[in-house]
This record gives structure tokens, sequence and C-alpha cells, in this order.
């Protein structure tokens, strides 16, 4: 299987793309690319030796809708004529769309190229109609309004919305080549016909801008979006794509006294926030307790005692943890608690609460441990 010759059409494009590497990665590795920079030559070439055809090549919004049809349906008729000239009958997965339904030309066109390899005998189709198609790679203002929105707000650009309410049915790249390679790969146990993706999303426009315009605002407030469905997390790992090469990295606010410094790393309406901080040999932080908030203290460099006393019978509880042993410690409710840095070494610890510090209402109240 993994020897297949495999002739991908459109392989410069969006979805080609990702198909490419995920079979490279699968360790397929005899491929033929044929895009726009390829000639017939090539394509009589690769028709001759090829073992399947991943067809993907197509036109989505050309300057003249004349394109249409040479890029959608008078190609497919060109791949179709040299497999059988070739007089090769392999298999063939045909990416469509389900606007093949709809009376405009890009709708007619991808229609009349199914219809010809429905009618074609010689080589077994598999036709898979695409929603739209969103993830990394995609180009934006040509493949999805996805893609669109993701570079815009990646680059400081407005979202065009004409009907916020209007509902959009959306596939991931990665469920489509999935689809894709297990077609490929099980190739008897289906049927040549129709086929569409198991899994969809469904989201409106003024909800897909909603959300992505939160990505771009994570840095300045570090609340992290709501990232609890699939289709949020999908689309947050395709909006950072996005980013400018020079944009991956951006600066935390460092809060910096005689103790050593703070910073906050990430906040979270239904996870509480992330921080971290260092502390210098003999200091102390905390002395404070919480009715409501817990935390989780991690020292992952130095060593530390952390310190509890319990706010009505003063018991008092000692745990010492350094970095060279990895260890998280609990810090319930109802305890005041510090931590102190007792090595020679600046000490470095990851703090969790569970909820965002709220200045108005803090659930902090400083008392000290040792009375």
């Amino acid at each position: 299987m993994k020897n297949k010759k495999i002739l991908i059409t459109g392989a410069g494009g969006f979805v080609g793309k990702n198909l490419t590497v995920t079979l490279l990665q699968k360790g397929y590795t005899n491929l033929y690319l044929y895009d726009r920079s390829n000639t017939q030559e090539d394509l009589e070439k690769f028709c001759s030796d090829c073992d399947f055809v991943f067809h993907l090549a197509g036109v989505n919004r050309p300057v003249d809708n004349k394109e249409f049809y040479t890029g959608n349906t008078d190609f497919s008729k060109t791949l179709l004529d040299t497999l059988k000239a070739k007089n090769n009958n392999c298999g063939i997965i045909v990416s469509s769309s389900v606007q093949a339904l709809l009376d405009n030309d890009y709708g007619k066109s991808k229609k009349m190229g199914e219809d010809l390899f429905l009618s074609n005998s010689f080589n077994p189709s598999y036709i898979v109609r695409l929603y739209g198609v969103f993830g990394k790679w995609s180009k934006p203002n040509y493949n999805t309004v996805v893609a669109t929105f993701c570079h815009n707000v990646a680059h400081g650009l407005p979202l065009q919305i004409n009907d916020p309410n209007y509902e959009l049915t959306l596939c991931y790249i990665d469920d489509v080549v999935s689809k894709f390679i297990d077609i490929f790969e099980n190739q008897s146990d289906y049927k040549q016909g129709f086929f569409e993706i198991d899994t969809l999303h469904k989201i409106t426009l003024g909800r897909l801008a909603k959300t992505i315009e939160s990505f771009g605002k994570n840095r300045d407030t570090l609340i992290m979006p709501d990232l609890s469905s699939l289709l949020e997390q999908r689309l947050y790992g395709t909006y950072l794509s996005y980013l400018d090469t020079d944009k991956f990295s951006y600066p935390l606010k460092k809060n910096e006294d005689n103790r050593g410094w703070l910073a906050e790393f990430i906040k979270s309406e239904g996870f509480g926030q992330i921080f971290i901080s260092t502390t210098k040999p003999g200091i102390t932080r905390g002395d404070h307790w919480h009715h409501t908030k817990v935390e989780k203290f991690f020292v992952i460099s130095g060593k530390a005692e952390i310190s509890f006393r319990h706010m009505i019978t003063n018991e008092i509880i000692r745990y010492t943890v350094d970095g060279n042993n990895p260890t998280v410690v609990d810090i319930p409710v109802g305890y005041t608690h510090n931590i102190k840095n007792i090595g020679d070494t600046e000490m470095i610890c990851l703090f969790w609460s569970s909820q965002i510090f709220d200045p108005n209402n803090p659930d902090t109240y400083y008392t000290k441990v040792d009375i």
C-alpha cells in the first residue's frame, strides 16, 4: 500500500497541501503533484504510471465565470480522457462541493464535472461533496470566510458581515483529509457515488466573527477564549496559523519588587488563571486566605516551604517542596497560607487560581500564618 503511486491534482491548493503532508507523514512517498505550473505532458506521464488519483484541482473565484467551466468541468474531462488513453483504470476521489446542487456557474460547473465521473465506467469514482472547508493554509478572500476572518483579525483589519444571522455549515480540513485517505485505503469497502464529511459544524456568521475577534483580544486581556467545543478548538488553531512569523511571541506584564517578580500568564472565565513568580532566598509570599477561591502551587525551580494555618483551629501544617521533585500542593479554602524560599537560589513557582482576580471582590484576606 505505501509504495502506491498517487497522483494529486490541485496539489498546490489548500486541500492539496494538507493531503500531501498527511500522506507523506503516513509513509506514502510516491506522490505525483500536479498543479497549474505543470504541463499536459506531465499529466500524461503521471496518468500512465499512477495507482490512484485524488482529483482536487478546481476554480473557486475566477475573473471570468467561463473559467469555472474550463477549470472544473473541462479539466475533469481531460483527466479522464488521459487516464483512458493510458489504459489506466485506477480509482479516483473527486473533491466536489454541495454547491453542485445550486443554480450558479460554480455549482453548475461542479455538477457537470460530477456527471463526467458518474458516467465514466472505466475509472471507479468516489465524489466527496464538501461544505466550507477551513483550517491551516487556506487562502483568505478565496477559500472560506473563516480564512478571511482569521487573516483580518490577525492583521488588525475590519470584518465585513452582511447578515450576522446567516448560518454556515463548515467542515474541518483534517476531517476532509481523513475521509479521503480512508476511501483510498479501504476502497473495497466503498461503493462508487457520493459522500460527505462525517463531522460538520454549524455557526452563524455573527457568532463566527465574535469568536475569532475574541482570539485577537487574548494577548491584551490574557483571557483565553472558550475552547470547550471542538469547533472553537479548531477555529483557534486555525486563527494562530494566520499570525505573521514575527508575531508568534508576545510579552507579559512583569510586576517586580524586592521579593522577585510576578507575571500573569493565562486567564479563563471557566478555568481561572495561571501566573508565575520568582522569589529571592529567604523571602515569603502570601499570608492570606480565601472563602471560595482555591489554588495550586507548583515549584519548578528552587526549594520552598509552603505553610498553612486553619482559621478556626489554628493548626499549622508545612510542606517542603523543590523543583527536582515535581510536586503540586493544593491550597484549600479556610487556611491562611504562604510560600517561603528556603533555598540558596531564586525560586520559580507556577500558580493556578480557580478564579480570575477581581479587585472589587478579591476573596483574599491577609492574615499571617505564624502567630
